[in-house]
């Protein structure tokens, strides 16, 4: 599912007997459709999980949460997030007899993590590794050098035909692989030090959404009710 604004892919994994499912990065303006959504499949989700505290988007997990009720939020214990379960490396998250695996992944946010599903020969990257590039380093903890070696030891050490789904793209693109990506990306074709000359010579501008959307993440989406609420 995706959000045009953000240009935020939101992934609903399910277990298709158990009728149990996980969403991926929500987006909180896409609550209600993702809960038409997963009620119309006959869904029961299970858990509301992101791959970081995102910095162009509010995350759906906290509104997700109470109009699905039973479902749990989860984030990296390193993202510095508020959640119901904080997950540590190599952590599985089971829905159904399906699982996906908990993938550490710094260096865009400190807390990022990519999300394998080994039987199903998938990951959902985050910002960590997009088709054709990656996610910036330089705010929220982010590390050049960091993101490179993630990218390096953790993604392009997967199955070369395993599929990757980032968090986000903009130029109409759904999917991408292990071998892709080590052969045409762009950035991280390149030697660690001229990757990280490209990332600290970006001069991208400042995240408008950044000052509304950490503080909102921080407490799973729902900064902006509270801060409704105390009016």
């Amino acid at each position: 599912m995706f959000d045009p604004v953000s240009s935020t892919y939101t992934y609903l994994l399910a277990d298709v007997n158990d009728k149990t499912a996980i969403l991926i990065d929500p987006v909180i303006e896409w609550a209600e459709r993702d809960k038409s959504i997963i009620r119309e499949l006959g869904l029961t989700l299970k858990y509301a999980v992101n791959t970081h505290m995102h910095a162009d988007h509010i995350t759906g997990t906290g509104r997700l949460k109470s109009l699905l009720p039973g479902c749990q939020s989860a984030i990296s214990r390193t993202s510095g997030a508020k959640a119901d379960i904080h997950l540590n490396p190599n952590d599985r998250i089971s829905f159904g007899r399906h699982c996906i695996r908990v993938l550490p992944t710094p260096g865009h946010t400190e807390g990022c993590v990519t999300y394998v599903c080994d039987e199903q020969g998938c990951a959902f990257t985050g910002d960590a590794l997009l088709i054709r590039g990656c996610g910036r380093t330089d705010f929220q903890g982010g590390s050049a050098e960091v993101l490179y070696n993630s990218v390096h030891k953790r993604i392009f050490t997967l199955p070369e035909n395993c599929r990757l789904y980032p968090a986000h793209d903009y130029n109409g693109r759904t999917m991408t692989t292990v071998a892709e990506e080590k052969a045409f990306n762009p950035r991280l074709t390149k030697s660690l030090n001229e990757f990280v000359d490209i990332m600290n010579n970006l001069n991208l501008p400042y995240p408008k959404m950044i000052d509304k959307a950490v503080p909102a993440n921080k407490l799973c989406g729902l900064y902006e009710v509270q801060e409704e609420q105390k009016l």
